[in-house]
């Protein structure tokens, strides 16, 4: 889901991190594919969430500390992205239905979203995901849950999810994820 949300952007290969306003509108702006992946990574949220509970209730072992740890980093991590999406990218879609002159006259306000004013600072917050998620990887891999080639593929993606909104960058780190993730869960499927 993370990975529909990102290669659904716009100018993918594009190596411009967001930092100014028409970037953002450029990035949004009569773009229904990319309202639809933020409302696919929205989605993902609960999932997400499922996902940490449930690798804290598996990793009873070596790995508990990081699992449980881990959980409780990450399930911060992900209601701050369900935050984020629902405030910055849900909305972007109701400024879509604005006609084009109110949307011209609406656009300096903008800025106070691309330098996060107000409480939207809290979305800087969404690192807990990513710490979460790696210390519940290290905790897979310490009881042997996954091989440590998984456990790589999922913390070099995490790392790559650290950027200024890189769109190429962020999918790859998806991409290498589901690289890991997907043998594990299929395993699962098949107990």
């Amino acid at each position: 889901m993370l990975f529909i949300g990102f290669v659904t952007h716009p100018n993918l290969v594009a190596m411009e991190p967001l930092h100014t306003v028409e970037q953002l509108v450029s990035r949004f702006h009569n773009n229904p594919m990319y309202h639809y992946g933020h409302l696919i990574v929205t989605f993902a949220v609960p999932v997400v969430i499922v996902y940490f509970i449930g690798t804290m209730n598996l990793l009873q072992s070596r790995g508990k500390k990081f699992g449980f740890w881990g959980g409780v980093i990450g399930i911060f991590g992900a209601f701050i992205l369900a935050v984020d999406k629902g405030a910055l990218c849900l909305t972007m879609s109701a400024f879509d239905t604005l006609s084009e002159s109110q949307f011209e006259d609406f656009m300096p306000y903008l800025d106070v979203i691309v330098s996060k004013k107000g409480l939207l600072f809290i979305v800087w917050l969404l690192f807990a995901l990513i710490i979460g998620g790696i210390l519940q990887a290290i905790g897979l891999m310490r009881e042997g849950v996954i091989k440590k080639w998984q456990g790589t593929l999922i913390i070099i993606g995490l790392l790559l999810l650290i950027n200024p909104d890189i769109e190429l960058i962020s999918s790859i780190g998806s991409a290498l994820m589901c690289i890991a993730y997907i043998p594990w869960g299929l395993k699962e499927l098949k107990k």
